[in-house]
């Protein structure tokens, strides 16, 4: 199931799911000119965000500042990525609910997780990114360890965005694709160098807006199908639960069925991917900066808490309109193989109503894309390259900038190799789940605790989910032990090898 959404969303690099999407010639001209226009209006507020930023807070967490309707907006486009539409929606046509465990469930229970546990205490510690999180708790052992595993793991992720847009671009306006990279690593890169998280909160907040304006409206239009609601969204939701109790009752399921699997081995697998669904869901977004700096970012602890619970709710709400286009399209185009999302926004919608559409979709990657610069360039700003005696005493702006660049053309690197590299884009969160998790918990709720807890923590769960994430890509299907040993995920290998380590830390360093 999970590989599933990761398939989908591997396809995103050279169409984006907008691959479908249809405009005539005189309709691609407005694209280009209201593409343009979105462009320089978010570069109007990037410039009217910058005269906020003043200091290394202001640049890093907005200056600790952002009210709740900024707070929980940023969090939500944030989460709320093209991928989210196109690669959930086909999910759920295929494999039903089961299919889309991870997101939106459980990546909307993270943010209600996070709110309810993690929020309070991480804001009060008055920090910048989980690196400080890591030092002020276990010492700068545990700050560089951690920057080191966390930093990278968000490169295929950048470069999936990067690539997604470029895709675009080539697509409507035949400009090559490693043009479109360049420029638009260049856009992205400009406007979240100009005003730091102030910039990326103010249009995030703005894109969100019209990514969920542009994802209602097709929903509608779907739903008052002559085979849905004939006119009515609201009787196409009742319509479409009962065709789909009648003809497709197995895509209501979240849980394995026993009767239909083809044997008890099977039915395991099922019930242990599911289960790694909810926990990398569910806890390996809790480490990651980009959720944590939005928590970090607000004007107080509880504003933190309510963002983040707010923002999950809505995530769930809004994040579950994919899935009725999936499930839709099961009901008005039964048979095949087809990306929901683009087929229906074909079928329904005007040439000006696709085009805002495709603006919609545009808007979701750029929210991901700049959250997803920021992010690590955060911590290589101010727990790493502050290492460095040449950078350690320039003014933290700048130095953090630098890192908004290095971090860009990383992305950019990794997207010019193609998809061999970017098929690792799944592993940010096992990484955190396996690396990072623990020692955040056990940080936070856990005594007594020393630094060798942590280091072996990260340094145990990494290592052993990678040995056995390296397994699952050989698949050594004729070799029975190791057959039988990817029953288990690796994301559960690595977790409880980081459990291992921290509890062996703990022990040796009481005996000291």
């Amino acid at each position: 199931m999970l590989s599933y959404l990761v398939e989908n969303a591997l396809h995103l690099p050279s169409i984006f799911g907008v691959h479908s999407i249809h405009l005539t010639p005189a309709a691609n001209n407005l694209l280009a000119l209201a593409l343009c226009g979105y462009i320089f209006f978010l570069f109007v507020i990037s410039v009217f965000a910058s005269r906020r930023v003043e200091t290394e807070a202001d640049y890093l967490v907005a200056g600790r500042r952002l009210p709740l309707f900024l707070a929980w907006g940023t969090l939500i486009a944030t989460w709320f990525g093209a991928a989210t539409m196109f690669a959930a929606a086909a999910a759920v046509r295929e494999e039903g609910l089961l299919g889309v465990v991870l997101d939106p469930f459980a990546c909307a229970g993270t943010l209600i997780l996070a709110g309810v546990f993690f929020a309070r205490p991480l804001w009060n510690r008055n920090i910048f990114t989980m690196a400080d999180f890591y030092r002020q708790t276990y010492g700068t052992a545990a700050e560089f360890t951690g920057g080191l595993i966390q930093v990278p793991s968000y490169f295929a992720w950048i470069a999936l965005q990067y690539s997604a847009l470029a895709g675009l671009l080539e697509l409507y306006f035949a400009i090559p694709f490693q043009v479109g990279l360049l420029i638009v690593a260049f856009i992205t890169l400009a406007y979240t160098l100009i005003g730091g998280m102030w910039s990326v909160t103010l249009t995030d907040s703005f894109q969100i807006l019209v990514a969920i304006a542009g994802l209602i409206i097709l929903t509608s239009a779907a739903l008052s199908d002559p085979l849905l609601g004939n006119g009515n969204p609201f009787l196409g939701m009742s319509v479409l639960y009962d065709k789909l109790c009648t003809n497709h009752p197995q895509h209501l399921l979240l849980w394995p069925d026993y009767t239909t699997a083809e044997s008890s081995t099977a039915y395991l697998t099922a019930v242990l991917n599911v289960l790694a669904a909810w926990a990398t869901g569910l806890f390996g977004n809790i480490p990651g900066q980009d959720l944590q700096q939005r928590v970090f970012a607000a004007k107080n602890a509880n504003t933190a808490s309510h963002a983040c619970i707010l923002a999950g709710l809505l995530y769930l709400v809004f994040g579950s309109l994919p899935l009725l286009l999936g499930f839709a399209s099961l009901v008005t185009h039964p048979g095949g193989t087809l990306d929901p999302v683009a087929f229906l926004a074909n079928a329904y919608l005007s040439p000006a109503m696709l085009i805002v559409f495709v603006i919609a979709v545009v808007s979701m990657i750029i929210s991901t894309a700049t959250s997803a610069v920021l992010a690590p360039a955060t911590i290589l700003g101010h727990n790493l390259l502050v290492r460095i005696p040449y950078l350690k005493n320039k003014r933290g702006i700048l130095r953090d900038r630098l890192s908004v660049v290095l971090v860009s053309i990383g992305g950019v690197c990794v997207a010019m190799l193609g998809e061999s590299l970017m098929s690792l884009l799944d592993i940010a969160l096992s990484i955190q789940l396996s690396a990072l998790f623990v020692p955040v918990v056990f940080g936070i709720y856990g005594r007594p605790r020393n630094q060798l807890c942590c280091v072996l923590a990260m340094l145990f769960g990494f290592f052993v989910w990678s040995v056995t994430y390296g397994i699952e890509l050989w698949n050594p299907t004729h070799h029975s032990f190791f057959s039988r040993m990817m029953l288990i995920p690796s994301d559960f290998y690595g977790l409880s090898a980081s459990i291992f380590g921290c509890w062996l830390g703990l022990k040796i360093g009481s005996t000291r």
